[in-house]
């Protein structure tokens, strides 16, 4: 059974603005490549795909659309990030789940991880990035995406697309 969660997927032109920002990364940090890039609004762990989809289908019916916009690099210990703008993406992840987790909601953008016992590594990324702003965009979906360990890594793929209104 996958491991699932829900999340907003960022536009072609945002993912490209932020590749474009990190230039070549090169060594020290464990990159996630830019088609696994997207913002969690809640992590559910192993479950059955339709019953979650079903679950989640009906926590965000009628929910509105968010403005979101991806900005400066922050770090959790052993995680490189972007932080998310977006006042109205806190109620989001909230209804699609994320209050149930113990640690508090930050809305962000896994870009690297490194051992946390070298917290230096991503120090010059964080700098670097201090003063990244990607354009705003409407989320006028979030996903329900599996996560499975395969050979080589591990792999996102969508599961189910639910809209957001405009």
């Amino acid at each position: 059974m996958p491991a699932l969660f829900s999340a907003l997927v960022p536009p072609d032109d945002v993912v490209e603005a932020v590749a474009e920002a990190l230039g070549d990364p090169g060594e020290g940090l464990r990159w996630e490549p830019p088609e696994r890039w997207h913002v969690t609004l809640a992590y559910y762990g192993p479950d059955d795909v339709g019953t979650r989809a079903a679950w989640l289908a009906e926590r965000l019916a009628g929910r509105p659309a968010v403005d979101v916009r991806l900005e400066k690099a922050a770090t959790f210990p052993g995680v490189l990030w972007l932080t998310v703008a977006g006042p109205d993406l806190t109620p989001l992840a909230l209804a699609a789940g994320a209050g149930a987790e113990a640690r508090p909601y930050v809305p962000h953008l896994t870009l690297a991880r490194f051992p946390r016992e070298e917290p230096g590594l991503a120090g010059r990324w964080e700098e670097g990035l201090s003063t990244f702003t990607s354009r705003s965009w409407k989320a006028t979906e979030a996903v329900l995406m599996t996560s499975e360990r395969e050979p080589g890594g591990t792999r996102y793929r969508v599961a189910r697309a639910f809209g957001l209104s405009g």
